[in-house]
């Protein structure tokens, strides 16, 4: 049986142990190949928490250095919250990897402090956590491994370390790039968070570590990209775009790796794979009434408020405007997002036109009058203010500042349409939870979105070769989507049929994550006879054109945005 480490930030099969989707790869994947016949162990940072759940239990014990001075770590099993057979958690505790944060009241995965030195904490952190488990895989903690998977930037030194610290048994390596525009790069040395003051007297080599663009700095994006035997990226079109950046415009930080990344391609070891998503059997949305989603969805903008000293702004003004879509006469049209607010997938939405409007006004101005927008999300400071500012002078826009799994789940089985213009989207999970319960999409055709939605048959879709045209291509797009549903009803129940059965299965991924980055042959097994279950219909909320209503257009925001 073959035996496969997952080294990972995140992990979703523990209790807050997800910021992002890496979280969901490495959640979803483990079974996937267990059922393919694999012993899974994942691996992460404990965090400070997660061994002191109930149910852990300390396996070993590692020693390595850091910082030019001995170190141990405890590695413990921990229990996991969907428990599958043939796959195991296992957590590394130190407390140089742990951080508290006393005004949130608890350990933090990521610390931001951008504003000071980029990654100067969490670099340090992960180094920590790179040296236990380099050390622990060495002292066989883990038992014979396979193959190893070692995920995005935070786990790239434990590549550098198995080769030169000291060298140890080759081991089948394969490195996943989830986002390619976060690299972790920190200085080479003279500066406490570099590599030098990690690992003193560590007999590297600058071409396995240096930045391509600035010679003094070590970057673990791309020594985790030369090091493996195989790279990954979780799209087969994110795979071609991060080779020529160049032609997509604002396609962050890819530039800067392009040539390390064509001489994977050119070599045979990159491969793009689309992440899968889960299909259960039993799954029952949650469909509900206009009254009953605001209720919902006012709840858990109270208990967003409850956990600030002073109401917010923009939770007075959430509570404020589903209290309205709780008065409307008929079942309007919802537009729907959930997402990290964050330059990726907002910047087309803040982008303006000729007259000064933003994408988002001009949506918003052809929703007028007929249903909503609720976007649920957070994180840049900066977007978070001005989508308040847009939801507090557009009476018909709904920021929903904040994250909450029922809240997504609530969107997801009751919106019309989603939106998703992300800049640059190396798969995403949102376009696909969205189709799920049969809601299609508006997506900007790049990386996994392009590999899911096909224009006018489950979804819609979007192009343009500057930021200008890719804007305006938005919100046309978006329109004719609005208005498709409105005035075609029968074609718009074709597309929420086609995009509710759809299928990303993590099965088929598995079988390719096994041949093509393992090396591993997967036996093949002789398919059962099944009886397949009847698509599910969408609910007529989704499908009935509505009729216009009249309704006063809200103030324009500056064109500044």
């Amino acid at each position: 049986m073959p035996h496969i480490l997952h080294v990972a930030a995140e992990n979703d099969r523990l209790p807050g142990c997800k910021v992002g989707g890496m979280a969901d790869v490495v959640r979803d994947i483990a079974p996937a190949l267990a059922d393919l016949g694999c012993q899974v162990t994942l691996l992460t940072p404990s965090y400070g928490y997660q061994h002191l759940r109930p149910g852990s239990e300390r396996i070993g014990s590692a020693s390595f250095l850091f910082r030019g001075a001995p170190h141990w770590a405890d590695i413990y099993e921990v229990p996991d919250r969907s428990p599958h057979a043939g796959v195991r958690n296992c957590v590394i505790q130190h407390p140089w990897i742990e951080h508290y944060d006393p005004a949130a009241g608890r350990h933090l995965i990521y610390v931001d402090d951008t504003h000071n030195e980029p990654f100067f904490t969490d670099s340090s952190r992960f180094a920590c956590f790179c040296a236990a488990a380099a050390a622990a895989i060495g002292q066989e903690i883990f038992g014979t491994i396979d193959a190893l998977h070692l995920h995005d930037w935070h786990t790239a030194l434990i590549a550098l370390l198995r080769r030169v610290s000291p060298p140890m048994t080759p081991l089948r390596t394969a490195f996943t790039i989830h986002n390619l525009a976060i690299q972790g790069i920190r200085p080479l040395r003279h500066n406490d968070a570099s590599l030098e003051a990690w690992f003193p007297g560590l007999a590297y080599q600058w071409i396995d570590v240096g930045d391509p663009q600035w010679s003094e700095c070590y970057n673990p994006m791309a020594t985790g990209i030369r090091l493996a035997d195989m790279v990954h990226t979780v799209s087969p079109t994110y795979a071609e775009e991060i080779c020529q950046p160049s032609r997509k415009p604002h396609f962050f930080g890819a530039e800067r790796l392009e040539s390390v990344i064509r001489y994977q391609q050119e070599g045979g070891r990159l491969i793009g794979i689309l992440n899968g998503c889960a299909y259960p059997a039993q799954r029952a949305p949650a469909r509900l009434e206009t009254g009953e989603l605001t209720r919902a969805l006012r709840k858990e903008v109270v208990q967003w408020a409850g956990g600030h000293e002073r109401l917010l702004t923009r939770h007075f003004v959430a509570y404020d405007r589903l209290t309205g879509l709780a008065q409307t006469a008929e079942k309007p049209l919802l537009l729907c997002s959930v997402s990290r607010v964050v330059d990726q997938k907002f910047l087309l939405m803040r982008t303006a036109d000729d007259s000064g409007r933003t994408a988002l006004q001009q949506i918003l101005d052809a929703l007028d009058g007929r249903g909503y927008y609720l976007l649920l999300g957070s994180g840049d400071s900066d977007y978070e203010r001005f989508l308040a500012y847009m939801s507090a002078h557009n009476s018909h826009f709904i920021f929903l500042n904040g994250y909450s799994e029922k809240c997504s789940e609530l969107l997801y089985a009751n919106g019309d349409l989603f939106l998703m213009p992300s800049s640059f989207e190396p798969c995403g999970i949102s376009q696909m939870l969205a189709m799920r319960d049969g809601q299609p999409c508006v997506v900007h055709a790049v990386g996994g979105l392009r590999d899911t939605v096909q224009h006018g048959v489950n979804g819609f879709a979007f192009e343009g070769a500057t930021l200008s045209e890719q804007a305006t291509q938005f919100v046309a797009t978006t329109r004719a989507a609005m208005d498709l549903q409105q005035d075609h009803p029968r074609k718009w129940r074709t597309i929420c049929a086609k995009a509710a059965a759809a299928r990303f299965s993590w099965q088929q991924s598995a079988r390719q994550y096994m041949e093509h980055l393992y090396g591993i042959k997967v036996k093949q097994r002789t398919p059962k006879k099944t009886t397949a279950a009847p698509i599910e219909k969408p609910v007529g909320q989704r499908t009935t054109p509505r009729k216009r209503t009249t309704a006063k257009r809200a103030d324009k925001p500056p064109s500044s945005g």
